[in-house]
């Protein structure tokens, strides 16, 4: 087969013994590559790798200019590498706290998204009424309140019709809340739950508990400091209130009563420092260090460089890429944060009989990621290149403009979840397999890493970030669409997952802990 204009493969780094494959590549394809041909000996799918030279036994394989793995057999020219031949093996990183800390090259001030101001300064990209949960015992009667509030189907009668500037009445609920010690799990609960009560994209909120849980309503509501930002808060349980319906009752009530005031509320052009957005991948193939990774690090350059902040997450899917981050740390002490808590997932991973090289996921391999480190150092380039200012808890608040790193579970919701309850008003969400997923209040962007995805889960993709690897768009322009998106996104044009209805079920705080 002759080589077209466009080469087939793609090469990253010029230390790389392998290149990308840009599209399938069957067997007997001849790829002009650094000067010499080579022949394709089986077929190698769009985003897998291939190799450019030969590897022995045992030596080590690089992508991006890392190492990915160490081949497990000898690698020959033009060998499809995966799963067969490639390994992975714990490496000694070398963490080089902030020798790569550089100046923010700060954006001229002026640029603006129309955002809620809230009370006390805080600005929502959502106008929500919630109704969050202290334990899954008050989850039906949530959900109940707010049913009174939807759309009648096929067009029937809209409850918030009268409130058009109002996103909608929602019922935040999950699995946890007793059967808890009063130990880390349930200060983890507490915080995530806290920052959702507290979050910017909430006009109001109402909590609801049952009564004898150990994640007590009140006490939630002290200790997560709601009361700081949100003065009226009702706070009750189906026990006080005599049972389901008079709950339920009661729930419906108070919603009525704080809707013409969440309503008051309009959009107003705010500077763009008041974005902070969260960085999530899931479902990644190949392709996502590639295209959608890189191109959301380009806008997530450009969120900093206008005062924002955005929040990279999922440890476990950072390891053997967090040297590159604390090169970048503005201080040994942040630095040091994130090489403990890669310690302390070894040590999780262990204790559960696991190990962190059990990620990637079969998804993620069959899309053509072999190692936790391959998939690692792709997931890294959603952080750009900006400073890392900051290591947070799970569902700590953002304190720092600029780069923070939030540990979390490599699963999407549960990350997702920590990343909003950290502060996140936009999330943006890069998959190359097709994951569906929301995260009410606050809007998610979804980015496809390849073309082919974007054009059969097009209602619920946002951006195609594949014309990168078709030759259509360069990177640096596909990180500017992106900017651009997530700023209207942050005006009120909705996303694709809104618009579907994802959000509510989504909701996953991390189950940390021992279950009693």
């Amino acid at each position: 087969m002759k080589v077209s204009s466009l080469s087939p493969v793609l090469r990253l780094h010029p230390e790389d013994q392998v290149v990308i494959a840009r599209r399938t590549l069957p067997p007997g394809t001849e790829v002009e590559e650094g000067g010499a041909v080579l022949r394709i000996t089986t077929e190698v799918p769009a985003g897998h790798k291939l190799a450019t030279a030969a590897i022995p036994a045992g030596g080590p394989v690089r992508r991006y200019g890392q190492v990915i793995g160490f081949a497990t057999q000898r690698i020959e020219p033009g060998e499809h590498v995966h799963l067969h031949n490639l390994g992975f093996r714990d490496l000694d990183q070398q963490h080089a706290f902030g020798v790569d800390v550089a100046p923010t090259a700060f954006a001229p001030a002026g640029a603006t998204f129309d955002g809620f101001v809230r009370a006390d300064g805080r600005v929502g990209t959502r106008n929500y009424v919630g109704i969050l949960t202290s334990v899954n015992c008050s989850a039906t009667v949530a959900r109940m309140i707010a049913d009174e509030f939807r759309p009648a189907p096929r067009g029937g009668d809209n409850p918030l019709a009268a409130f058009p500037f109002v996103d909608g009445v929602v019922a935040l609920t999950h699995k946890l809340g007793c059967g808890m010690g009063t130990g880390e799990g349930l200060d983890v609960l507490r915080r995530t739950i806290a920052g959702f009560a507290r979050h910017p994209n909430f006009a109001a909120v109402i909590v609801v508990g049952l009564g004898c849980e150990v994640n007590q309503a009140p006490e939630l509501v002290r200790v997560g400091k709601v009361g700081e930002v949100r003065p009226r808060l009702p706070v009750f349980t189906i026990q006080a209130e005599g049972g389901t319906r008079k709950s339920v009752a009661r729930g419906v009530a108070l919603v009525r009563e704080l809707l013409p005031e969440a309503n008051q509320h309009r959009r107003r052009p705010v500077p763009l420092s008041h974005l902070t957005v969260g960085l999530q991948c899931g479902g990644s193939d190949g392709l996502s260090g590639v295209t959608a990774n890189p191109a959301l690090g380009v806008a997530s350059d450009r969120v900093v460089q206008h005062g924002g902040s955005v929040i990279l997450a999922e440890t476990p899917e950072t390891y053997g890429a967090e040297h590159l981050l604390t090169r970048r740390a503005v201080s040994p002490e942040v630095g040091q944060k994130l090489v403990d808590l890669m310690a302390w997932w070894r040590d999780y991973a262990e204790r559960n009989g696991g190990d962190l090289d059990n990620n990637p996921s079969p998804g993620n391999k069959t899309g053509g990621i072999t190692t936790i480190l391959e998939k690692s150092l792709g997931a890294a380039a959603k952080a750009g290149t900006t400073n890392l200012v900051d290591v947070l808890r799970y569902a700590e608040s953002v304190k720092k403009p600029g780069l923070n790193f939030m540990d979390s579970p490599g699963y999407d919701p549960v990350s997702s979840t920590g990343e909003v309850a950290s502060g996140a008003n936009v999330v943006c969400f890069t998959t190359g397999r097709g994951s569906a997923y929301g995260c009410v209040p606050t809007p998610s962007l979804k980015l496809a890493t390849n073309t082919a995805l974007f054009t059969y889960m097009e209602e619920d993709m946002d951006i195609n970030c594949g014309s990168i690897v078709d030759g259509t768009e360069t990177l640096e322009a596909c990180g500017e669409r992106i900017f651009q998106q997530i700023v209207r996104v942050a005006s009120g044009e909705k996303t694709k997952s809104e618009l579907l209805g994802y959000g509510e079920a989504e909701f996953a705080p991390w189950p940390l802990g021992a279950v009693m």
